[in-house]
């Protein structure tokens, strides 16, 4: 069976997506917020390398940049911030739109579970302190049935 890598279209299409993403999360007034102290000059190619390790792609992301440990600490210790991940997942369902990835509905709905549970569960499960986030956390692999145990 393919991976959700695959079946997206591999980076590509990725990056294609991390581009609309961020156009539609810097246009909103709430999520933007999180990108007020700056982001990293790579930020697109950085995100589009996670998402693709984390649907069954290469290992790019934690080969070149580091690993959930690191990723998790960007998005701690800013308090609890549902409305915000809400709006990102809307922004993120629009950009499937934008870059033609919202056509099949199987694809859709797998690309929306998985951001929705990356966004309110790893992402913000640190709510207090970058300090509560463990060392030596993996990338969480996605596929086609969910969340993928590690081995």
């Amino acid at each position: 069976m393919r991976t959700v890598y695959e079946a997206v279209g591999g980076m590509d299409a990725l990056l294609r997506l991390a581009s609309a993403w961020h156009a539609r999360v810097m246009a909103d007034e709430v999520v933007s917020h999180a990108f007020s102290h700056g982001l990293h000059p790579q930020h697109t190619e950085r995100l589009a390398a996670y998402w693709a390790e984390a649907l069954g792609g290469p290992a790019a992301f934690s080969g070149r940049y580091g690993d959930e440990t690191a990723v998790v600490r960007i998005h701690s210790g800013n308090g609890p911030h549902e409305d915000m991940d809400q709006r990102a997942i809307a922004c993120f369902d629009q950009g499937l739109a934008d870059c033609g990835l919202a056509g099949d509905e199987q694809l859709r709905q797998v690309l929306h579970d998985y951001f929705a549970w990356a966004t309110t569960g790893a992402m913000a499960r640190y709510p207090r302190s970058v300090d509560d986030v463990p060392g030596g956390l993996r990338i969480p692999r996605w596929s086609w049935q969910g969340p993928v145990a590690s081995a």
